[in-house]
């Protein structure tokens, strides 16, 4: 007598995900707001396991407890934290942001303050990786200091989950790939030789302030308050519709009146959050607090 086949999932049924790496999964989720669909969890299964072999843990159960309940939780949450949240950018990787920042936003922001004894601007770049973007922010505002910008105090808030990228973007030096949008001029007004490589300048790194934050965490969030805009590009990507939600309504809430908001070229607010208002810039688009400082769509 023969034994007969294991019934088989029918073809295209998708396998039922381990049950560890769901609870693996929802951990994330409830602590950075980053949420793996079941499409996506073998590149969470992969993180995990490049963890694994560091620990030398032979099951997932095992690495979720280190996870949870071990004296390394911590740190550990941490290190797959940096593993799971590693991005792609470069210097001036979209040129018609920083089009519209020069000829629509700075104007808008100068008049917004013109009448105030002192004259600030703080922008954020939230999730700023490994520091090409809020690098980026502060050349093209060094261009406008000696005129428009000429004695404002400009800051710049560079934040991301990732501990490695954020040493990376403290250190500033950068290869062929993050500087191939470079002009010869910029290259040569911001940046010193490093071996085969590039250092932005001191002037640059100057008033950048880089800090590790928990999108997620909402009374972090809270304090990132006096905002005139913000650069939240590529990032809101990796969360679902609660969590971008929330995280939205924060930057609603620290950006002053008139703020904008400057998401990645494929994202839009839609479905997510009605505050803002939906403006078209030279090139681009953009969210706006308050009203005038653009076209609406309609």
């Amino acid at each position: 007598m023969t034994t007969a086949p294991s019934p088989q999932p029918a073809r295209g049924t998708p396998a039922t995900p381990e049950p560890d790496l769901v609870s693996i999964r929802d951990l994330i989720y409830q602590v950075a707001g980053i949420f793996h669909p079941d499409n996506k969890l073998s590149l969470l299964q992969d993180r995990c396991h490049r963890r694994m072999t560091e620990l030398k843990v032979a099951t997932l159960r095992e690495y979720f407890e280190c996870l949870t309940i071990r004296s390394i939780r911590q740190a550990e949450l941490t290190a797959l934290l940096n593993e799971i949240t590693i991005g792609e950018t470069c210097f001036f990787r979209n040129q018609p942001q920083l089009d519209a920042l020069r000829r629509v936003v700075i104007p808008k922001i100068i008049e917004a303050k013109c009448d105030l004894p002192i004259r600030r601007l703080r922008i954020w770049s939230a999730g700023c990786s490994t520091g090409e973007e809020p690098y980026t922010l502060r050349m093209v505002l060094l261009e406008e200091a000696a005129d428009r910008l000429k004695d404002w105090n400009i800051e710049i808030l560079a934040t991301d989950l990732n501990e490695r990228s954020l040493a990376h973007a403290k250190q500033a030096v950068y290869g062929s790939h993050s500087t191939r949008h470079l002009t010869p001029t910029y290259k040569e007004r911001y940046f010193l030789p490093y071996g085969d490589q590039l250092q932005v300048s001191q002037r640059v790194r100057t008033n950048v302030n880089f800090t590790r934050l928990n999108l997620s965490d909402d009374s972090r969030m809270t304090f990132m308050k006096s905002l005139d805009a913000v650069f939240c590009c590529n990032v809101l990507i990796y969360f679902d519709l609660t969590s971008k939600s929330r995280v939205v309504q924060h930057f609603f809430a620290n950006l002053l009146p008139h703020g904008y908001l400057f998401l990645g070229q494929s994202e839009s607010l839609f479905g997510i959050n009605d505050d803002f208002q939906l403006v078209h810039l030279p090139g681009t688009t953009a969210y706006v607090k308050g009203n005038g400082a653009g076209r609406k769509t309609t």
